[in-house]
Parts: C-alpha cells; structure tokens; sequence
C-alpha cells in the first residue's frame, strides 16, 4: 500500500503532494513501483496534529482517488470522517482505511456499511493532540488484540461482515518506542484474530530511535531501509498488507524474501 498524503503537514513528506496534479503524478508513480493499492489522506494523523474540516478534505482527495481510480488502481481513502469516506468511494475507492477503527466519527461503521467497501480497523486510543498521554498498558498485545476484537464486533454489527475488515494494530498511535516492538513481535496473535491485518511502520519515529546509537544522521533513506526490513517480517508474520512511503525499496525487500523462501523448492 503506498502512501499518497496530500497535505501541507504530514510528518515525511507534507506539502509536497498537496496540490491535486502533483498527487495524482506522486500515486502514479508508486503505482507504477508495484503498489498494490494507494491509500490516499487529507488530514495528517501525524502527532500533534490538528484536525482538518471535512470540506477541506474532501476537496484535496477527490481529484486524486478519482484520476488513481480511472487509471487502474485500487484506491484507499485515509479519513476519520464518514463524509469523506462516502465521497471518496462515489469516486472510486473501494477501502477506507480509518486510523480510529470507527471511533473518532460515529456514522463511519454505518456509513461504510452502505458504500459496500472495505474498511481498515487501527488500534487508537485517542487524537494525535494527546495519543501518547494514552499509552499505559499493563500487557500491550493483549490489549490490542481486545480493543481491535471489539472493533471488528462493532463494524459487525453495523452491518460489515468481517470479510470485508482489515485490522491495523496502529504503531506509532498511541504507542512509545518498545511499545511498537511489542506489539510487532506479537503480530502473530493479531493475525489469528481472523481478518486482515494491514501494517505501518513506515518512516516511524520508534524506527528513527531505533537507529540514533548506531550514530549519524538517521536520514529519510535509513527509515526506509528499516521499514523494508519491518515489512519483510511482517509479511512472514502472516499480514495481508504494508503501508509504506517507499514503494520500490519495499517491493525489492520483499521479493528477495520471497526469493529466499523459494529456495527451498529449488531441485536441479
């Protein structure tokens, strides 16, 4: 899943793509990289954050999923906002990926339900203005595995069988350094909830603090190195999906992983 943020000010690449052109070229590229989906944002869930009117968002991705959908690609629409999340679908995505799993905006579950279209699930504990305040847990997997279990009952129950959820487990949201860590270690019982599990680590500020002791500048180019090798794992933790910034270093990594597996099956 390649990331489209067409905003002045997410965290890696804000203002960059906000202009309509300038995003659909940005999604057309990383399609061209191998993205199997783009996900689309007009809000920033970047800590710290502000929220963003609905009006707003609406007039930045509609041009982009629209122009990405006519020309072949599945898209993703990146909201918290079940209006923008009805728009979008009318032009052309056919997944909403909802970083509050539906919290955030209560007609969301119901308004999906309607649209037909897939949802995204992430664990969330709270907005960006105040999400680590909100990260205390006594036994962090469990935890997740709960809050996203009552989650998909909720999407259930407003009408969204579960074969039509993706969970996400939210790192960085809500999460501090070896947090993230715990919880990617414990992938495996978050892939046994059921649905899908979609992952983003990518350009991550745990990845950044991760790599500081080793010394020198932890550049954009090294938060993706990490993040390919995070995806790679993930992909053997059984994950449906990776959302990244860097499509191609992401499709390399997993296709030598893929290749190294295959080796196995190798006869002369």
């Amino acid at each position: 899943m390649g990331i489209v943020n067409v905003t002045p000010d997410s965290f890696s690449d804000g203002g960059l793509y906000l202009a309509a052109d300038a995003g659909i070229a940005h999604g057309l590229e990383l399609f061209g990289q191998g993205a199997a989906i783009l996900d689309v944002g007009g809000e920033s869930t970047r800590p710290g954050a502000e929220r963003v009117d609905p009006a707003i968002e609406r007039s930045r991705v509609r041009p982009v999923v629209r122009a990405l959908a006519e020309a072949g690609a599945i898209v993703s629409i990146d909201t918290m906002n079940a209006s923008t999340a009805v728009a979008a679908v009318e032009a052309g995505a056919t997944i909403v990926n909802d970083v509050s799993g539906g919290l955030s905006d209560p007609a969301m579950l119901a308004a999906v339900a309607d649209t037909g279209a897939d949802i995204v699930l992430q664990h969330w504990r709270g907005h960006s203005a105040d999400m680590y305040a909100r990260a205390d847990y006594a036994d962090i997997v469990t935890e997740v595995v709960t809050e996203l279990a009552r989650r998909v009952d909720a999407a259930e129950a407003a009408g969204i069988p579960e074969s039509r959820v993706i969970v996400d487990p939210g790192i960085g949201f809500g999460k501090k350094g070896a947090q993230n860590w715990a919880v990617l270690h414990g992938l495996a019982r978050i892939v046994g909830l059921g649905p899908r599990v979609l992952v983003g680590t990518s350009r991550k500020r745990f990845l950044a603090e991760t790599l500081e002791p080793l010394g020198g500048e932890v550049t954009a180019t090294r938060r993706d190195l990490a993040t390919a090798v995070t995806s790679v794992l993930a992909e053997q933790c059984g994950v449906w999906g990776v959302r990244v910034h860097d499509v191609a270093a992401t499709v390399d990594a997993l296709t030598v992983a893929d290749s190294w597996e295959a080796g196995v099956r190798w006869t002369p």
